[in-house]
Order: structure tokens, then C-alpha cells, then sequence
């Protein structure tokens, strides 16, 4: 395994035991009793890497920050990576079971507060909902938490991918594609290469494309959610990578993209290349029926401790499941406190606005931290 090149004063560590795993954390600032901690949890195709340019400022404030690779991600072990493997262990309640038994190895009895973004966002968000006790405040990034699934989502669901697959040219949603035993090695393997694929799929959902101008949708048919771009819903007959190869960046523009050089994308490959991508997209496929199912049973619930939700201005992901953005004001987060669009950022908030979001995050934190966190 070669070394993890990380900027000056964020620490890389093997933490053991932790449900199962033996997990890789990024880690900033002096953890004791008298330092709140902050856990941050990224989302998919991403690593605990994402969080590097927040995490220094936060650790700046005071915090002990922690920003685990999750499990089926980078340098954490001890996970399934066949796609007829273990698939239960990467159901939402086990995922959360992951951060408590981490926020349990580190000395924590409760935390200053979670983060999520992308896929990391509900995770953090059933953090919240089912263990308050333990995170006493939530930070939602690009995926809006609209709270709970009733028991009717997952027949729901079926059904609008049926009526994709009828639209002229016919259409398939994402989740969907990476929910097929094909998903991984389509990207892994991909003609253009994984380099190329995953700076054309972050270049393509940041605010570098211009196309990106979200809007909110009006329902769940399958004729309005065309309406989102292809990353979101697909030529039915497209690869991922084949999707996002026409917007490939040149060489240019490449080299002039400060919130994410070559460098540093390289990291993202050298893991996934290392790793494949099939840990990532066990979580899609635990959107499965059953699945909704098991979180339906707390449907009604919201999540009760202080929040706030971020993203880019030009982020699709706040509006790509209809409904859930406003939902969370109204139903998902009973004490929602603001709602950041950031400008000139897509979906990758905080690593194309690093600077506006640590001024977002450690003005929400330093209203809530100052009990928030306790040792064991």
C-alpha cells in the first residue's frame, strides 16, 4: 500500500474493532476530554480524503476532527467486496453501527456533531434520528434528508423504473445502474480509463460544467425526473463512464482546476484502483425493497437535534429525489436552522468552496459545541 500524501497536520491512522472492520481514519486536532469532537462521513465515489480541505480549519477551532474511509471504502478493511457477498452488512442501521462503535474506540460518549455529503448525508442523518444521546448535532451536505420512508416508497420506486425504461429514447436512473453486477467493472475497466472517467464524472457534476442549473422538480414520473441530467438518469443502453466521457474536460481546463488537481484526483484513483468500486455500491443496492422496508418502520420520525443543510448552488443532488428538499424542512429535520446554497460549487461542495463551507460549519458548531462533546 503506498503512502497517502496529506497536507501538514491531518493524521492517518488503522483503528481495529470497529463492528466488524478494521477502519482507516483521517484525523486533525488534539482529541481529550475537554475537545468536542466532529465526525465527517463522505459519500460515493469518494474517501475520508474529501473532508481534507475542512478538516485543518475546523481542528483551527478547537475540534478533533475524525473522517473515517467508511466501510466498502479505501484503506478500511474487513467488509465484503463481492457483489453476491455479504449485502446486509451495508444496510443504513449497520452503517450507523460503524460510527458508533468509532465514535465508541475514541474515548467519545457523544459528539459535537455529524456531517455527511452525498450518501454520507443519510447516513449521518439516521445517526442523528436513532442515537441523539450520542450526536448532538447534524450537518446535511447535497443529499437533503426528507426523514423516514413510508411503507409504500419501495412499490413506488419499482414502478417509476418500469416507466423510464418506456420513455423514447428509453431511460434508466442511476441508482438502478449501480445496482447491476455489471456497475463495477464497467468503471474500473472502463475504455477511457479510470483516471479520464473520474475527472469527467467530478468535473461533470461540479460547477465547472455549465450546464449544471438545477431546479426543482415537480413530482416523481418518470417523464419529469428526465429532466435531470444523464449522470442522474441514463440512456438506458450507457455505462456510467460512456455517460460522462462527451463532458471529459481538456487538458486545459484540467490544469486549471484549483479545487481538485491532477494530483490530488489521483488519489481517488490509486484507492479505487486498489479497491474496485463494488464496497461503494453495495449501498445503492441496499435501496432495495426489503431494505425500505426495515427503515419504514421509523417512519414519522424526525430528526430532533440542531441541524443545518449545505450545498452548492449549482448541485443537482439537492433537487434529484423530487420532494426531499422540502420535505426536510417540513418533516426530516424538526430543528432545521438554515439552509446554505453555496455559490460557485456543485456537488462537491467542500472541496470546490473549502473556505465557505469550514465559515458555515464552525459558525453552526460554535452555537452547539459547547457541551456537546464528552469522553469516556
Amino acid at each position: 500500500m503506498s503512502v497517502l500524501a496529506l497536507p501538514a497536520g491531518i493524521r492517518s491512522r488503522i483503528v481495529p474493532g470497529i463492528n466488524g472492520l478494521t477502519m482507516h481514519v483521517l484525523e486533525a486536532g488534539v482529541p481529550g476530554e475537554q475537545t468536542p469532537c466532529v465526525v465527517l462521513l463522505h459519500g460515493f465515489p469518494e474517501l475520508a480524503y474529501s473532508w481534507r480541505k475542512v478538516m485543518l480549519p475546523l481542528a483551527a477551532a478547537g475540534f478533533h476532527v475524525v473522517a473515517p474511509d467508511q466501510r466498502g471504502y479505501g484503506r478500511t478493511s474487513g467488509w465484503d467486496a463481492r457483489y453476491d457477498g455479504d449485502l446486509d452488512s451495508f444496510r443504513i442501521p449497520d452503517l450507523v453501527e460503524d460510527v458508533l462503535a468509532l465514535v465508541s474506540a475514541l474515548g467519545y460518549r457523544s459528539v459535537a456533531a455529524v456531517a455527511g455529503h452525498d450518501f454520507g448525508s443519510p447516513v449521518a442523518a439516521y445517526c442523528a434520528l436513532l442515537r441523539p444521546d450520542v450526536f448532538r448535532s447534524l450537518i446535511l451536505m447535497s443529499a437533503p434528508f426528507p426523514g423516514p420512508p413510508v411503507p409504500t416508497a419501495a412499490q413506488s420506486s419499482s414502478l417509476v423504473s418500469d416507466d423510464l425504461g418506456r420513455l423514447q429514447p428509453p431511460r434508466k436512473h442511476y441508482t438502478a445502474y449501480y445496482s447491476t453486477p455489471e456497475a463495477n467493472g464497467d468503471m474500473l475497466h472502463c475504455a477511457q480509463g479510470l483516471h479520464a472517467f473520474l475527472r469527467a464524472y467530478y468535473h461533470v457534476k461540479s460547477a465547472d460544467w455549465k450546464a449544471n442549473e438545477p431546479f426543482e422538480l415537480q413530482s416523481s414520473t418518470a417523464l419529469e425526473l428526465s429532466k435531470l441530467p444523464a449522470y442522474y438518469v441514463m440512456d438506458r443502453d450507457k455505462t456510467m463512464p460512456e455517460t460522462v466521457a462527451p463532458q471529459m474536460p481538456s487538458a486545459q481546463a484540467v490544469a486549471a482546476c484549483a479545487w481538485l488537481p491532477d494530483e490530488e484526483l489521483a488519489v481517488y484513483t490509486q484507492e479505487f484502483a486498489r479497491t474496485g468500486f463494488q464496497g461503494g455500491l453495495q449501498w445503492y443496492r441496499c435501496r432495495a425493497p426489503k431494505y425500505v422496508a426495515e427503515l419504514a418502520r421509523f417512519s414519522g420520525m424526525s430528526v430532533r437535534v440542531p441541524a443545518i443543510f449545505a450545498a452548492g448552488k449549482d448541485d443537482w443532488g439537492v433537487y434529484q429525489a423530487p420532494g426531499a428538499f422540502a420535505a426536510m424542512k417540513t418533516a426530516g429535520c424538526a430543528q432545521l436552522e438554515a439552509v446554505h446554497l453555496v455559490p460557485n460549487a456543485g456537488h462537491w461542495v467542500q472541496q470546490e468552496q473549502p473556505k465557505a463551507v469550514s465559515e458555515l460549519l464552525l459558525a453552526f458548531l460554535a452555537k452547539h459545541s459547547g457541551s456537546a462533546s464528552s469522553t469516556v
